[in-house]
């Protein structure tokens, strides 16, 4: 298990101006091992007993799922369950809460005009926004000091794209840029403010969830969501809380547009996907974060402990070279991933030596 900073390495973090986390992996990889960081959010929903609907809209019950996570796997970042329709909810877009599903935005009709309305819509007192923030609360007085609090806001192209459909947000990265701009701005300055209260409800870090950029080329994700995510880091300069760009599916044209944002880590999908974790690590700076990438639907999910272990062993043996990474899954891992090979996952991760 990873040790909790001391006062003297908390010292040192100022002096060296790296935040918490970027220090907690330099620490880790001087002794010779890893941060173990699946991510995980639920899963935890099969130790409480709870259902996806009730955790995502009762904070009480989503931080027992976290704590729940925290108590049995002991990973050394805990995140909550990824939502993507947190802000597009928040101002008023129309969404749908399944029972057993992640609640989603449905394509509805949009107008520009309509932004003139949302820009009045303060979502800070939106209720289930307010939700995940006091779940971040419950984390920050109910977790042990030794396991950081992460937290999801939605990127600023993809909550674009949620807002206009994504084949239209798509389609104006060359018909109507200067649209799909204003759509963004607008985006960022929401989810600014969401972000703003994670922070002060204890968040360490920041992922910015953008997974329909990845469809973009590199200078349309540059101009798209690149510049407005550096906005997003701008936010979090002056504080301790580290941002990680996370995008699904293969990003590898994308790699080097993804680190100019000015965020501390990348989070990228399995090589299934098409990911070279090494040739990633070759193409960004050393003191940028990597965070991967095992595959969630892979055989973590339909094998068995001793083939997950195995692929654990050869992802670390793989980065064994580079300072700079964090052993994690390339995205959440589903609700019916058996625990018996997420523990399989922590027990490699935890065990695994090179020094």
């Amino acid at each position: 298990m990873t040790a909790a900073l001391t006062e003297q390495e908390r010292s040192r973090t100022a002096a060296t101006g790296r935040k918490p986390f970027s220090e907690m992996v330099h620490k880790a990889f001087y002794e010779g091992r890893r941060l173990v960081v699946p991510l995980m959010g639920f899963p935890g929903l099969n130790l409480t007993g709870c259902s996806v609907k009730l955790a995502q809209q009762n904070y009480g019950e989503h931080f027992k799922v976290l704590k729940a996570i925290a108590e049995r796997y002991r990973p050394d970042v805990v995140f909550p369950m990824m939502d993507l329709s947190v802000e597009a909810n928040a101002i008023g877009r129309y969404t749908v809460f399944p029972k057993e599903e992640s609640a989603t935005v449905v394509r509805d009709e949009f107008r520009l005009e309509d932004l003139e309305a949302a820009e009045r819509v303060n979502i800070s007192f939106d209720a289930r926004l307010l939700g995940y923030v006091e779940t971040m609360k419950l984390m920050s007085i109910g977790f042990p000091s030794n396991i950081l609090r992460g937290a999801y806001v939605t990127g600023p192209y993809t909550l674009a794209a949620l807002l206009m459909g994504a084949e239209e947000a798509a389609a104006s990265t060359v018909a109507d840029a200067e649209m799909l701009h204003e759509v963004c701005s607008f985006a960022t300055s929401k989810i600014q403010q969401y972000l703003r209260l994670l922070i002060a409800a204890g968040a360490q870090i920041i992922c910015v969830l953008e997974p329909s950029a990845v469809m973009l080329g590199p200078e349309q994700f540059d101009e798209f969501s690149g510049m407005y995510v550096s906005h997003l880091c701008e936010s979090c300069s002056e504080t301790e809380v580290s941002t990680v760009y996370h995008v699904c599916g293969n990003s590898m044209h994308l790699i080097k547009s993804m680190a100019r944002a000015g965020v501390d880590a990348l989070s990228l999908d399995s090589p299934e996907a098409g990911v070279d974790l090494r040739l990633v690590a070759e193409r960004i700076p050393e003191d940028v974060i990597l965070i991967g990438n095992l595959n969630p639907t892979g055989p973590i999910l339909y094998g068995t402990p001793a083939g997950v272990e195995n692929d654990v062993r050869d992802l670390l043996e793989n980065m064994m070279d580079y300072p700079n990474f964090v052993l994690s899954t390339g995205c959440d891992l589903p609700q019916e991933t058996p625990d018996e090979n997420i523990m399989a996952f922590m027990k490699a991760g935890r065990n695994y030596r090179f020094k």
